[in-house]
């Protein structure tokens, strides 16, 4: 049979069709877990983390994931989002060694699946169809634990990784850490305290929320003259003046190689924040830097009570009046700012925060401080009255002068340490509570301690770093920040467990334009400075011009009438100059708008260039560059 130049080009067809089919197929069974991301934080790739904990499930798992396929068909989103949760599924329990077990249900309606699916805690979402889309998750292990996810949001996609490995760790852990909480912050009812708790008007902070579900929680209260044996971690959080008692159980817990997360404030918002009826809770305290210095003197640390911390580079964009406006009392931290060495801030991109103190290492201190958030040296130290009530934030910023100092928020306590009372226990007072026991044997150095500090309880304010949905009567986080990131991070670090650190930390997908924010804050400065400088030549201007009446009214005769709304030559030269003035600072004002316009635009148009234009142009480069390589070749092979 002679190979036609049609025999050939129909036998080619054949082979590709046949070649096309057997690569599908084997790189269905082959390569089905496969992936390839781009994405900077690699949010589509199983961490390490993730590997960890499902190498570590002791005993078989069972997961079901409830998915109503035919509904969300007319969902694009949706269905795209489920894709990808039940890619994520299988691909875990292909890594899992067979320790989980993966079902997939679609609860059509009216069937028993769709019963079963309620049952379970899954969450249908209505339609405007009148339909129901089910789309969560139950796990189970082999004793009785049950975890659930009611409903994949599709604002919480970048935290799947987390979520569904959070949601194994909890199965296959043996307990919770147990931490207890000392302070004067209400976690548990929010601003409104007890009052709203009774009125069903009370919302725990969502920070708390995430804890207790990782940790077995405890309220210490702020006067007890022990911490409980079985406490792992002890977290102070803008307490009230802890007395004498409290102050040294928290010494002997720390002396026998407890741990602690301590948060101190010099001016805490959060604490401050109206209820329901208008009014802060009764007992509230502003600052907190001093609430147990006889502890702090023996760490090494302080706090400054006088200050807050200012940041210009670093200042939140904040609602004041019709405008936007950057206050330089509250910050967002970047990944730049935190230490990349230490696993509580290894991976941490952002955080925004209030109001914010400043951790100071006492000469010749014991302890070393490892600081884990500082700011950058665009900083300086601002007065707490300044920023008391409801302060201008353009008068800050205008006021705003650079130190060039590095301030550390959030640091690492650690070394030795000898205890804060070198004569034992101090005598009790009234205020405290009888003793029910004799207290353990006193402790009087440690050789190594490990506490997190941070001088700042605003972190803890939802506002500050997280959105919430209602979704049927459930309240869900659609973070903003990393808040809840740095302090889960640090708890679990300081419980001995990593394995949820590194997910926690890569979820978070805030990019803000920081070039753009520092154009526009240099713009806004000097557009205040000129603001000032216009106020100014305004006083002085009304001062002459009073001065000028008063000369006018001494040169008048004794028992003469007073001239009538009669301006000297001098006054309406003033007046005039004034005017002119008012007029050339107006358009130099302008100006300085213009020209930020200008700067953004320009930016922006160039940003838009190089997304646009750069890669097809690229390609193109690329692809006559290979033709010219092609043509040159063919022309040297004919010349031979």
């Amino acid at each position: 049979m002679r190979w036609t130049r049609t025999r050939i080009a129909a036998a080619a067809t054949i082979l590709a069709i046949v070649s096309f089919f057997a690569v599908n197929m084997t790189s269905e069974v082959w390569f089905s877990n496969a992936r390839v991301d781009l994405t900077q934080n690699s949010l589509y790739t199983v961490s390490k983390g993730t590997r960890e904990v499902l190498e570590s499930i002791p005993e078989p798992i069972t997961l079901r994931f409830y998915f109503s396929e035919a509904v969300s068909v007319k969902y694009a989103g949706v269905r795209s989002h489920g894709g990808r949760v039940r890619d994520m599924l299988q691909r875990f329990e292909s890594l899992s060694g067979g320790k989980i077990r993966l079902e997939v249900i679609d609860p059509e309606p009216l069937t028993e699946a769709e019963d079963q699916a309620v049952a379970q805690g899954i969450t249908g979402a209505p339609t405007p169809a009148g339909e129901k889309i089910y789309f969560g998750l139950v796990g189970t292990n082999m004793v009785n634990g049950r975890e659930v996810i009611p409903f994949f949001l599709e604002d919480r996609e970048q935290y799947l990784e987390y979520d569904l490995t959070s949601l194994v760790y909890r199965l296959i852990r043996e307990k919770k850490p147990k931490i207890g909480i000392v302070s004067n912050i209400p976690f548990d009812t929010g601003a409104g305290g007890l009052g709203a708790a009774m009125q069903g008007q009370s919302r725990s902070y969502m920070i708390y929320e995430q804890i207790r579900e990782t940790f077995d929680v405890v309220f210490l209260e702020q006067d007890f003259d022990r911490v409980p044996a079985d406490i792992d971690v002890v977290m102070v959080a803008h307490p009230k003046p802890l007395s004498p008692t409290t102050q040294y159980a928290l010494d002997q817990f720390i002396m026998r190689g407890g741990r602690a997360m301590v948060f101190l404030d010099p001016l805490s918002e959060i604490s401050m924040q109206a209820g329901p009826s208008g009014e802060t809770l009764e007992g509230s305290t502003e600052s907190s830097a001093a609430s147990i210095d006889t502890l702090m003197k023996s760490w090494g640390v302080s706090v400054p009570a006088a200050n807050v911390i200012g940041v210009r580079d670093r200042a939140l964009r904040v609602q004041f009046g019709s405008d936007l406006a950057d206050y330089v009392a509250w910050i967002a931290l970047t990944a730049g700012e935190m230490d990349r060495s230490d696993l509580v801030t290894a991976d941490l991109t952002d955080l925004n925060l209030g109001t914010v103190g400043s951790i100071q290492h006492a000469r010749g201190a014991t302890t070393t401080l490892s600081p884990l958030l500082q700011t950058t040296a665009d900083s300086m130290e601002i007065p707490v009255s300044k920023v008391q009530g409801a302060p201008n934030p353009n008068v800050l910023l205008r006021d705003f002068v650079k130190s060039g100092k590095v301030f550390t928020i959030a640091a690492r306590i650690g070394g030795p340490v000898k205890s804060a009372f070198p004569a034992g226990a101090p005598p009790r007072g009234p205020a405290d509570k009888p003793e029910q026991a004799p207290l353990p044997a006193h402790i009087a150095e440690a050789k190594s301690v490990n506490i997190v500090l941070v001088a700042d309880s605003d972190i803890f304010n939802d506002s500050f770093w997280v959105q919430t949905q209602e979704l049927q009567g459930q309240r869900v986080a659609v973070p903003v920040a990393g808040n809840a990131v740095f302090v889960l991070n640090a708890l679990e670090n300081l419980t001995g467990s990593a394995s949820l650190i590194s997910l926690r930390s890569r979820g978070t997908s805030n990019r803000p334009f920081e070039v753009v924010n520092d154009m526009r804050r240099r713009a806004n400065q000097q557009f205040l400075l000129q603001e000032q400088a216009l106020q100014e030549r305004l006083t002085q201007t009304q001062a002459k011009l009073a001065e000028l009446e008063g000369k006018r009214n001494a040169q008048a005769r004794p028992g003469q009438a007073q001239p009538q709304e009669m301006l000297s030559p001098e006054q309406e030269a003033e007046i005039e100059k004034f005017r002119t003035e008012l007029v050339e600072t107006r358009k130099a004002l302008r100006d300085v708008q213009f020209k930020l316009r200008r700067d953004i635009d320009r930016f922006g148009t160039w940003l838009a260039a190089i997304n646009i234009l750069f890669i097809p142009l690229l390609i193109a480069a690329t692809a006559f560059l290979l033709w010219l390589f092609g043509r040159g070749r063919k022309t040297a092979g004919g010349s031979k």
